[in-house]
């Protein structure tokens, strides 16, 4: 369904616009129909670069992202407006997407002016009702609040519900939890994961290892703009190859032991990649089904360039 090919994104930035600053560099996964993808990488890794590109918000440097067969860069005017009723987003801050002055109904009357202005009241109010209804929401006790009145699951969770307005194929979901307590994550991740069962693609972006490993069927580890990983949840990680995926894990917290320090030595030797597939270069290779890694020395912890 969506396709990312060699996607590139640099800024120009210093004074005068004088330097290159490479955020994303020759990114490639899929996101397939009914499919989870975590896309999981510390700060200033380039995840939200990527979501943004797909959302149309930014443009590739060089790459190409295609959806249904289709290059996004060339969608102009109706056929943006066509993308955007298939592809929406949901970001980290729900109180942003909101204006104050408004109650948080006008929200979903932006959609009605935008895509159904023909309808009647009686019927979008069915449409709204049964969207609200997917996220578990009242009508009665959120349409007529200010976003101040309503806590932040409650926001995420209508602007998941202004998406689904759309019968949207795909939603790039952009840390919607981070900014949540305990209690309404859970509420947030299972109402993503029913989305996923009724046949919607979600692109979950993420520096939580731990929520990714919950809910995706594909995980792609991205390291300062570059994906380092990427394959089934299952294998990358239950078989962490490259050395940032293994120290990602290492640093998350278990109930029952504290921190150790993550012994990227124990596998020392020669490249595993170029070991493996001898003679390529320093981009991804298949080590294993369902299961890529970029070029690294284990013992060293970092790419070897094939040196």
């Amino acid at each position: 369904m969506l396709k990312l090919d060699r996607i590139s994104k640099t800024y120009r930035v210093g004074a005068f616009a004088g330097k290159d600053l490479p955020a994303v560099r020759d990114v490639s996964f899929d996101i397939r129909p009914g499919e989870v993808v975590s896309l999981i990488g510390e700060s200033g890794s380039g995840k939200s670069t990527i979501g943004r590109l797909i959302l149309r918000l930014d443009r590739a440097t060089s790459g190409t992202i295609t959806f249904d067969g289709t290059d996004i860069s060339s969608l102009r005017r109706g056929g943006l407006k066509s993308y955007y009723r298939t592809t929406q987003g949901v970001f980290q801050d729900p109180f942003s997407s909101y204006n104050p002055v408004f109650k948080a109904d006008r929200v979903l009357a932006m959609i009605r002016t935008a895509y159904f202005p023909g309808t009647s009241d009686a019927a979008w109010r069915t449409k709204v009702d049964d969207a609200l209804a997917a996220v578990s929401l009242n009508p009665a006790a959120v349409l007529d609040r200010y976003p101040h009145q309503l806590s932040g699951g409650q926001l995420q969770r209508l602007l998941i519900a202004r998406a689904l307005l759309l019968d949207i194929k795909l939603l790039v979901a952009d840390e919607v939890i981070s900014m949540l307590d305990a209690s309404t994550r859970i509420d947030v991740l299972n109402l993503l994961a029913d989305l996923k069962e009724r046949g919607l693609a979600v692109l979950f972006i993420t520096h939580d290892l731990s929520l990714g490993n919950y809910l995706s069927d594909q995980t792609v580890i991205l390291r300062r703009g570059s994906v380092v990983e990427r394959g089934s949840t299952e294998k990358v990680f239950g078989n962490p190859l490259h050395p940032y995926t293994r120290t990602l894990l290492a640093s998350v917290p278990q109930l029952r032991r504290k921190w150790a320090e993550e012994d990227v030595a124990e596998s020392a030797g020669p490249c595993l990649y170029h070991q493996r597939h001898p003679g390529e270069g320093p981009d991804l290779a298949e080590v294993e089904d369902e299961h890529l890694v970029a070029c690294f020395k284990l013992h060293e912890g970092r790419k070897c360039g094939n040196e």
